[in-house]
């Protein structure tokens, strides 16, 4: 007949609802696999997006870096091994290198004459005419904080007469630090024949226009270990060595012999 029961009618609308159920899942199936891969992608599009950020970020990083290595290498190859108070400080381009044989060891310097022109010509001056050679490192000064190592006295015909040929203060560029070299004076431009190695940084000196010709590129811990002789401040008796110290020198104690400079001298590259 061309109707059902009622039992077969409640049979079918269940397989119908349950076919409807069924597609109906199918459809959010779908959907939710759909919204899956869409959030995978923009996850996957995030990561790149952050990654991608993360390396601007250490390659900027790096890029600084090596901006700033550069530069400090083109300090250092501008400057020497000084240290300049000003950024328009001349470069220093031109170097003589001097080598100091005592009798404590040797030690190399490095002299530059667009640091101080007046002082570094006069040091190079006194080493080729032999002025250091065989004079007292008369001065050091190690208490209360490490300060100077002193010399430049010589009392032998020939040579004492570079005392009286005083030259004039040059402008102080750079800092007066461990090493370097300037040269003692009694006031304004009476620079002559003494010089000072800074056991530290001594830059309250610049105050009294001290200028810094040279630095101490080898043998620097030597210098360090220069004896302490005569009066912890003021060293061996300067007006003695000035008039006879050979003399002076020969009377003194074995505990009060000082450091000698052997030779001083140009060192050809």
């Amino acid at each position: 007949m061309g109707f059902t029961s009622g039992s077969e009618r409640a049979r079918f609308s269940l397989i119908a609802s349950l076919k409807k159920g069924t597609a109906y899942s199918n459809k959010m199936n779908k959907f939710f696999s759909k919204s899956l891969i869409i959030s995978l992608a923009l996850i996957g599009c995030c990561s790149v997006s952050a990654l991608a950020q993360e390396t601007v970020k250490s390659e900027s990083n790096a890029n600084i870096k090596q901006n700033t290595l550069v530069a400090k290498t083109e300090a250092v190859s501008k400057y020497r091994h000084l240290k300049p108070f000003y950024s328009n400080a001349p470069a220093l381009t031109e170097v003589v290198k001097v080598r100091f044989k005592t009798s404590a060891g040797n030690i190399e310097m490095e002299i530059y004459p667009q640091a101080a022109p007046n002082a570094a010509k006069r040091f190079v001056e006194l080493v080729k005419a032999g002025y250091y050679d065989n004079t007292p490192i008369f001065r050091v000064v190690k208490t209360p904080r490490p300060f100077v190592a002193q010399f430049g006295i010589n009392w032998r015909d020939g040579q004492r007469q570079w005392n009286e040929k005083k030259f004039n203060d040059d402008p102080n560029l750079f800092h007066l630090e461990a090493g370097t070299l300037a040269f003692a004076k009694a006031g304004p431009n009476t620079n002559s024949g003494q010089v000072f190695i800074n056991y530290g940084n001594n830059d309250f000196l610049r105050e009294q226009t001290f200028s810094t010709f040279g630095i101490i590129t080898k043998g620097l811990e030597i210098a360090n270990n220069f004896k302490q002789v005569g009066d912890p401040n003021m060293g061996l008796n300067q007006g003695m060595l000035s008039t006879n110290g050979g003399a002076y020198l020969k009377q003194l104690p074995a505990n009060q012999q000082p450091t000698m400079i052997l030779k001083a001298e140009v060192v050809k590259d």
